[in-house]
């Protein structure tokens, strides 16, 4: 395993945990939309199982280095740009089985709107897999780096920041649930990603024999377990 698997693995396995089951379930290739999937680090995979891939990003840049990534892994992946509001044109009348949204409510100006597209194109017994960033952990991290302003200032935020900011909005668990709901959305799991990842440097990770893989393994313990979830980067959300 090269360097950056070992770090990216801890920050990442909760949420393949979830989503593997869901993409081997039906024994059959899957239509899959994977929105903002930008470089195509998650659409690849994905393809890789035999699926039909389908990304949606508003950036040429993405969709050129997503084409070569595919090209490299010798799978096929659509690439069409543009955004949630252009999802129904772009995914066509026939829907998806399987709607990747991860990290993108963060910077829509609509966040109820777009998950009422997403619902729109969603096939009945249908998936969608949210990812979004969780404002808890956000303020604990600002508050750890000194930014005690900032931290106070993100208490209680629930509007992205101002034009120029490299962050979007942060989402509470109960927040993202009740967007969710509200569009016609049930919740099946609710999973804490990146719980400690964030906290542990990418040295020791390198350095230290077995530390990825067990670093892992406690991400993993403590996906579910409430107590920890106000700590988690980001929260993960299966809904149908």
């Amino acid at each position: 395993m090269s360097a950056s698997e070992r770090r990216a693995a801890p920050r990442t396995a909760v949420v393949w945990d979830v989503l593997d089951p869901v993409l081997a379930e039906p024994g059959r290739p899957l239509d899959v939309v994977d929105i903002g999937g930008g470089t195509g680090g998650s659409a690849v995979r994905v393809a890789g199982l035999g699926h039909r891939v389908t990304v949606v990003d508003p950036s040429p840049d993405a969709l050129a280095a997503l084409a070569r990534r595919a090209r490299e892994h010798g799978v096929e992946v659509e690439g069409h740009q543009g955004d949630l509001s252009d999802l129904r044109a772009l995914v066509g009348p026939d829907g998806a089985d399987v709607v990747l949204c991860h990290g993108v409510l963060e910077v829509v100006a609509d966040p109820a709107a777009a998950l009422t597209g997403i619902r729109d194109v969603l096939r009945p017994g249908g998936h969608l897999s949210l990812l979004v960033t969780q404002r808890h952990a956000a303020v604990v991290a600002r508050a750890m780096a000194g930014h005690f302003a900032q931290a106070a200032a993100m208490l209680d935020a629930t509007e992205p920041p101002v034009a120029g900011s490299r962050t979007g909005r942060r989402f509470t668990t109960a927040e993202a649930t009740a967007l969710l709901e509200a569009a016609g959305f049930a919740v099946a799991a609710t999973h804490g990603v990146r719980v400690f990842a964030d906290l542990v440097p990418g040295s020791l990770l390198d350095l230290e024999p077995g530390a990825a893989a067990a670093l892992v393994d406690l991400e993993r313990a403590v996906a579910t377990r409430a107590e920890y979830l106000p700590l988690a980067t980001q929260v993960h959300l299966l809904a149908g």
